[in-house]
């Protein structure tokens, strides 16, 4: 089984403790990302896995054999690096052949495994040219060959995309991400960017300061993020948050306030329980495709949809979306996403009504930073 265990693992660089207590269940045959910014300890994650890193305290297993001091040659792993690590003066068939070669493999069996993985990545007519012949995308490919056919338990792929053009970076995590449905390996993958992890992960582990803030499918972290950091962090554009109070609260329903607004918002049935929060300062957070700048965008559930008065800042074309940046009263500037052709009369200055979908909107307490409430029906 190629199953991946981290248990209570901590990190430390000299006094600096750059993980915390981190636990972690990999399943097996899984794709999981590990996301985050510069410095949350995504990277150093990975490297002790691989065991190019010593835990300062913890357990790591793969499949049912604790390897935790195991070196990283024992441990049935193969990895991707982002600079591709491949030898210049070796052509990519023995590139591709080397670790084979270390671990003694006979010739026949050596040249099959290079040509099923040089087909698999459509690599096979370059076999014969060293690296420095090859394009970017083509010596990610012959990286990706090497691992391949190892036959690990585990692929590891730290940030393998990122000298890649933003073309070619979009077709490489698609063969990445067919290639490993098609094999099955569990794979751990680090990347800064949360649309790779969006796009690839069957799980998302959002990462800050050593810290899992949140583990979940790309959905359920995009719909319902755990916290102020995983909703900023997730998305692009990010969340709006908009200062509020909450002046009424019933069993149904909760009144927020804020400079130059006011919304009702239904309280589902899963809300926790929030009779203490009311009169308390809050954030009201709402993704910018839940605002609507035209009123056809409107749903036909029109009930949920409430007006604010706004004024447009910036419209930034992007295709066939635009994106909307509006100031709402004197201090909330927010971000709305449009149809392109719907909103080209808009100019900068212009007073114009916007629409909140109050049916997907969340509540997060400023103090402890946790989402105390989404109105989406569906919250887990």
């Amino acid at each position: 089984m190629g199953e991946v265990k981290l248990t209570n693992i901590i990190k430390r660089f000299g006094n600096t403790e750059v993980i915390k207590n981190l636990s972690l269940h990999i399943k097996d045959g899984e794709f999981l990302v590990l996301v985050g910014g510069s410095g949350c300890g995504k990277s150093t994650t990975l490297r002790l896995i691989a065991g190019l890193e010593s835990a300062t305290e913890g357990v790591i297993m793969i499949g049912d054999k604790d390897v935790t001091n195991v070196p990283p040659k024992s441990r049935d792993i193969a990895m991707v690096f982002q600079n591709y690590a491949l030898y210049p003066h070796m052509t990519v068939y023995d590139n591709i052949a080397f670790g084979l070669k270390l671990r003694k493999m006979d010739k026949a069996t050596i040249d099959r495994k290079v040509n099923e993985a040089a087909d698999m990545l459509d690599i096979r007519p370059y076999l014969q040219r060293k690296p420095k012949e090859l394009s970017g995308g083509q010596r990610q490919r012959v990286a990706l060959g090497r691992a391949l056919v190892r036959d690990a338990q585990v692929f590891l792929m730290d940030e393998p995309l990122s000298n890649l053009d933003a073309k070619l970076r979009m077709q490489t995590r698609t063969e990445i991400k067919r290639l490993q449905q098609k094999l099955g390996i569990t794979t751990v993958y680090v990347t800064h960017d949360q649309v790779e992890a969006m796009t690839m992960g069957d799980r998302i582990a959002v990462m800050k300061d050593g810290i899992i803030q949140q583990l979940a499918t790309p959905a359920i972290a995009y719909e319902f993020p755990a916290n102020l950091f995983v909703a900023g962090f997730i998305g692009s554009p990010a969340m709006n948050f908009i200062k509020v109070n909450i002046s009424e609260l019933d069993a149904d329903s909760a009144t927020v306030q804020g400079e130059g607004l006011q919304l009702k918002l239904p309280r589902p049935a899963s809300a926790q329980e929030m009779a203490g929060f009311k009169g308390r300062d809050m954030l009201l957070g709402v993704r910018p495709e839940f605002i609507a700048v035209v009123e056809g965008d409107i749903s036909s559930d029109r009930s949920k949809w409430q007006p604010l008065q706004a004024w447009v800042d910036v419209v930034e074309p992007s295709g066939s979306r635009t994106f909307v940046h509006l100031s709402v009263g004197k201090d909330h500037k927010i971000i709305a996403e449009a149809d392109t052709i719907k909103v080209m009369h808009l100019k900068h200055g212009s007073e114009t009504t916007i629409w909140v979908d109050t049916g997907h909107v969340h509540l997060f307490d400023p103090t402890s930073e946790k989402r105390i409430m989404s109105t989406a029906q569906e919250a887990p």
